[in-house]
């Protein structure tokens, strides 16, 4: 599996890295960082959920990621990094590499539900991935995001209307 990875520091460097997992057939992890195979062996275990501890080399590490604002986060050790992952086989990834973020997009309803709170008005600019409309199915209130950057156009749903699955409730633009 090869996934692209772009690293930024608090001081707003980035590093882009190419990062090849596979396994071999007597089960050993190899890890290849922009075509180079990684010295002195590699390993990973998830001992716990948004942890990972990797050892390259004969150096240990604990990763751990934080979901928690609108990027995702990884520190390792004292330090605190943004990181964007792709992995270029993804629906989404081969989507946007082919412009299909280009034009208006509709953000629809997964699942029946009833519209609790609508947290981006129509005319506010959205980043991706931002919430713009929060439905309820099954007592469990789920966030709609932006699939691009872009403004919302219009919010088709109004606050304690009942959705059905693949309903269109907002369009970014």
């Amino acid at each position: 599996m090869t996934y692209e990875i772009t690293i930024t520091a608090k001081d707003g460097a980035a590093q882009s890295y190419s990062v090849e997992l596979s396994r071999s057939k007597d089960g050993v992890l190899r890890c290849r960082v922009n075509g180079e195979e990684v010295k002195g062996g590699f390993d990973a275990q998830n001992p716990e959920r948004e942890i990972i501890s990797m050892l390259v080399g004969n150096q240990s590490y604990e990763v751990k990621r934080d979901l928690s604002g609108a990027e995702l986060q990884v520190i390792v050790g004292e330090e605190r990094f943004t990181a964007d992952v792709r992995d270029p086989r993804s629906l989404k990834a081969r989507r946007a590499k082919a412009g299909a973020s280009e034009g208006p997009k509709k953000i629809t309803a997964p699942m029946p539900g009833k519209v609790v709170r609508i947290i981006s008005p129509e005319g506010t600019p959205v980043e991706a991935g931002q919430g713009v409309i929060v439905i309820e199915a099954m007592k469990m209130q789920n966030e709609l995001k932006s699939p691009k950057k872009g403004v919302v156009k219009k919010i088709m749903a109004a606050v304690g209307a009942t959705v059905n699955a693949g309903d269109a409730l907002a369009v970014v633009e």
